[in-house]
């Protein structure tokens, strides 16, 4: 099916603090501005372009100031090295140095930086609208990798453990807007043992259930190899046409 990317901030300017509205606001076709994009696939059938997702309801603000590979800024969780290799169809699946690349996700218990957020699971709303964690953008190298520090994000009410993913060529054209899946297996793991997580508990929307991966998963989910006690590393390719 067709995806419609969610390109606009105006749902963050409400504040949005309920379960329901967040989540509703994270579907494939509930978006107020959109661009339409079909699937397209190599010339010799090797590979196809990434499926596009929202990029709401917590699109960072201004990207561009957020250049940076470590994007913890103090926020508690199990390390997770994030490694996305950007693929270009148009060019035989090669991959695309040089693109722009955005990702953003929530803390061990589902809160997000630059809104006031309200993850469920028994927390309250808190204003984090002066706060840039979790948010970066590096620039892919001649292997089409970039590669940030980061920690394990947790859930919220609505949806299963995502990384949002905005890619955009070298002069600053977005090429694509996307979402990471995890694996359930590596989820419950650190959910249930890992000290800043347990409280929260295991994710209530499974990848299969949830609105945005339920159609994508094959192509949306994420390798993640690791430890609770180690780190973990997330490798994902994301093809985009360029």
């Amino acid at each position: 099916m067709e995806r419609k990317l969610f390109l606009k901030n105006g749902l963050a300017a409400l504040g949005l603090a309920a379960i329901a509205p967040l989540a509703k606001s994270c579907t494939k076709d509930d978006a107020t501005t959109t661009t339409t994009t079909g699937t397209e696939t190599s010339s010799d059938g090797s590979c196809s372009t990434t499926p596009t997702e929202t990029a709401g309801p917590y699109p960072t603000k201004s990207p561009s100031s957020y250049v940076r590979s470590n994007i913890v800024d103090g926020q508690a969780g199990v390390p997770l090295t994030v490694k996305i290799y950007i693929k270009n169809v148009k060019n035989s699946c090669s991959a695309l140095a040089n693109a722009l690349v955005d990702i953003w996700h929530c803390t061990s218990v589902g809160y997000y930086s630059e809104y006031t957020v309200n993850p469920g699971g028994g927390y309250s709303s808190i204003d984090y609208s002066g706060s840039h964690f979790l948010r970066g953008r590096q620039t892919t190298d001649s292997n089409g990798l970039v590669t940030f520090t980061s920690i394990f994000p947790g859930w919220y009410s609505g949806r299963a453990p995502h990384i949002h993913v905005h890619v955009y060529n070298s002069s600053g054209t977005s090429l694509m807007v996307t979402q990471i899946a995890f694996p359930t297996d590596v989820c419950n793991t650190v959910y249930t043992t890992a000290a800043d997580y347990k409280a929260h508990g295991t994710q209530d929307t499974a990848n299969t259930a949830d609105m945005v991966f339920s159609d994508s998963l094959s192509s949306e989910l994420a390798t993640v190899t690791g430890s609770v006690s180690d780190g973990y590393t997330l490798t994902q390719t994301i093809y985009v046409s360029a």
